[in-house]
């Protein structure tokens, strides 16, 4: 059996060597007399973020699309789906969006793991190089797993999270690190940002996070919920808590439910809704019921659930690195440390925030109303889509 695995493994090779890899080339090389039909496409993993990057660049007169091989349960909301091809072989499918995209776009915007080609051992060394043959630009940006060699993780509870919610993670470092290496050596431009900073060693263009979001299409639901002016908590109307976790242990979940039940048993009216692998269109609805959010515990900064509550003008709990708060202050991207608008807690905190909460301690109707000033300075599609534009431009890609 091991013996037969072998000599399938070889064979494979061989076809990829002497006959994918120069179909490849040759493809690469014609692709370069063809007029593309767009200017950036953005794939193939399938992040809702990649939907507010196409706008974000549509509005700066970049006509984009998305591509991707499959589709999560948060949105299906893409452009190009392979899932929906007839091509049954995951192989063939990626070599077909990747031949595809060769004649499709100018420029490619992806991530830390690869283009179509990144699953394939020998390809994904090369993928880089036939991108340049083609004259294709890249820019690459991380999203979290893509680039998370726990090797350099500063933080330690993140650590023992990734491996208590992740036990064999810590076996792709090596993968990890030579993408990292791969991209950030043969891109034409690294976005970066987060926490992230931590595992990329070079960036061309610092960010709070590439992290864009649509605020016209939250301005019904944002304005179809209920607005209290001075909130009092009972039993009758507790404290409702919203936690969106997709990975429990890093977003400190047990810290959470472990302090919500202490405070119940205390007496205090609080209430913890949990919601885990449902569509983004219920989340935005439960977002809605909800008086705050709690995001990351553990992590150190925030992501999409915080801003989609925000633009929803609702306060959000989230822990953020102090280290973190300075870096992006010193580098002159946050210019005043107030603008954050979290509601700050660890999981070491959160019991004790989220007593003050309840006593009316916070004001929860001003960190809503700044969370949402928040998100329109620095992730709306304007202001994302501002930086990508000055992306480009200094990439050279003109738009068609």
């Amino acid at each position: 059996m091991f013996i037969m695995f072998r000599i399938k493994f070889f064979i494979k090779q061989l076809i990829v060597i002497f006959i994918v890899l120069p179909l490849l080339c040759l493809l690469a090389i014609l692709s370069r007399f063809k007029t593309r039909e767009f200017d950036v496409g953005m794939g193939p993993i399938p992040l809702i973020n990649n939907i507010y990057h196409k706008m974000a660049l549509q509005l700066y007169g970049y006509k984009s699309e998305t591509f991707v091989n499959s589709v999560y349960f948060i949105t299906s909301e893409f452009d190009y789906r392979g899932d929906l091809l007839s091509i049954k072989s995951r192989f063939l499918l990626d070599l077909w969006l990747f031949s595809r995209a060769l004649f499709k776009y100018n420029c490619l915007y992806i991530y830390f793991n690869g283009g179509p080609l990144g699953a394939y051992p020998v390809l994904r060394k090369l993928e880089p190089l036939l991108l340049k043959l083609a004259l294709i630009k890249v820019v690459v940006m991380p999203y979290g797993a893509d680039v998370y060699d726990i090797r350099y993780c500063a933080n330690l509870p993140l650590k023992h999270a990734m491996s208590a919610d992740y036990p064999e993670f810590h076996q792709k470092y090596e993968l990890i690190e030579k993408q990292i290496r791969r991209w950030t050596k043969s891109s034409d431009f690294v976005l970066s940002g987060c926490d992230w900073v931590d595992y990329n060693y070079h960036w061309d263009r610092l960010m709070l996070a590439h992290f864009s979001i649509d605020l016209k299409r939250f301005n019904n639901l944002r304005t179809s919920f209920e607005y209290i002016e001075k909130r009092v908590f009972s039993s009758e109307k507790p404290l409702r808590i919203l936690h969106a976790p997709n990975h429990k242990t890093i977003k400190g979940t047990s810290f959470l439910i472990k302090a919500v039940n202490e405070l119940q048993k205390a007496g205090y009216p609080i209430q913890l809704n949990l919601m885990e692998k449902r569509p983004n269109n219920e989340i935005l609805e439960e977002i809605g019921k909800s008086d705050v959010v709690a995001d990351q515990l553990v992590i150190g900064w925030y992501a999409m659930f915080a801003l989609e509550s925000m633009a929803l003008n609702k306060p959000v709990i989230c822990y953020l690195r102090q280290d973190l708060i300075d870096l992006y202050y010193s580098a002159d991207i946050l210019k005043d440390k107030d603008e954050l608008p979290f509601i700050n807690a660890r999981f070491d905190t959160i019991k004790e925030v989220l007593k003050d909460i309840v006593e009316g301690k916070v004001n929860l109707n001003e960190h809503g109303e700044r969370g949402l000033a928040f998100t329109k300075k620095y992730h709306s599609i304007e202001s994302v889509g501002k930086v990508f534009d000055e992306v480009n431009i200094k990439l050279g890609i003109n738009k068609i």
